[in-house]
């Protein structure tokens, strides 16, 4: 069985390839940069359709990842990536099953996300470029029978985003978050890996049926505790401090202090917790989680961007 892992030089594609050989399945690497095992073959998201010939399976992870305002001149090399890219692999795919590789960003934050399904909208209010071009991809995906999978900062060996974001941030000791203490969901990769596999029918169960599904780790964490650990893993010893969320925000439309956006602020200040039960129902369960997954440095690390 001969599987396309597309972004399988970025941190999630890379953890899927890695899954898929353990399997013992024939991994094809797309994208510009090779991936952790099997053939590179390389493809350029924003230039052309990749050439899928003799392969069965297809995982999409693929994208061009980066907090950006929407409506600003980065969107248009998210778009290219994000969306046109997606219009090229579906045609490519020629009825294969395809799992896209989604996120929670998609979700609209402008209603409440304490416990979100995969009916919570969709079509707007997104904060930055990226939660809105992923969002118009997953639709292309959907619209043509893939499997969409939505994780929720995803963590774990090689991480390229979360951690580093975190640990630029605790200076002098201190690390300032917006708002208290709040319930959260985290994606361990090793259980977003798990969930491609799983949806395309490898792992001993049916493949799933196409549609959107939440991927996390099987409980919600506290804010605080979680962001304790990782910063502890890394040997970073900092005190967590609480600024109010108007002010936070207020900071945040400056653009004077890097790194804080008003996407950020959403991400950290708000109770965001997803449903899994679409995902349970196909008798998958996250194995993964923060007292399992090694969150030291890793010396391997995935590209910032998953293409």
């Amino acid at each position: 069985m001969r599987i396309a892992v597309t972004g399988a030089g970025g941190f999630c594609g890379s953890h899927v390839a890695l899954a898929a050989d353990a399997l013992g399945l024939d991994v094809h690497c797309y994208g510009r940069s090779p991936g952790p095992v099997g053939r590179h073959v390389r493809w350029d998201a924003t230039e052309g359709a990749p050439d899928l010939t003799g392969t069965d399976l297809v995982v999409h992870c693929a994208a061009a990842v980066a907090d950006l305002p929407p409506g600003s001149p980065g969107e248009a090399g998210q778009y290219a990536v994000n969306v046109t890219g997606t219009e090229r692999l579906m045609r490519a795919a020629a009825g294969r099953p395809v799992v896209w590789v989604s996120s929670a960003s998609v979700y609209d934050p402008r209603t409440g996300r304490a416990c979100v399904t995969e009916r919570h909208p969709t079509e707007g209010g997104h904060l930055n470029a990226y939660g809105r071009t992923k969002a118009a991809g997953e639709r292309i995906a959907l619209a043509a029978g893939a499997v969409v999978l939505r994780p929720r900062a995803v963590y774990g060996p090689g991480d390229p985003h979360l951690a580093p974001q975190l640990l630029a941030r605790a200076r002098r000791g201190l690390l300032l978050l917006p708002g208290g203490d709040v319930r959260i969901s985290l994606t361990a990769v090793q259980n977003l890996a798990d969930a491609c596999l799983a949806a395309l029918g490898l792992t001993g169960r049916a493949a799933w049926a196409p549609g959107a599904y939440n991927i996390a780790d099987g409980r919600p964490y506290r804010r605080d505790d979680a962001v304790r650990r990782v910063l502890a893993a890394h040997g970073v010893r900092a005190r967590i401090g609480h600024v109010p969320v108007p002010l936070a925000r207020l900071a945040a439309r400056t653009g004077r202090f890097p790194g804080l956006t008003p996407y950020a602020v959403d991400q950290l200040a708000n109770s965001v917790t997803l449903d899994l039960t679409r995902a349970r129902a196909q008798h998958w369960q996250p194995r993964w989680d923060l007292d399992t997954v090694p969150l030291h440095p890793a010396a391997r690390a995935g590209s910032p961007a998953d293409d």
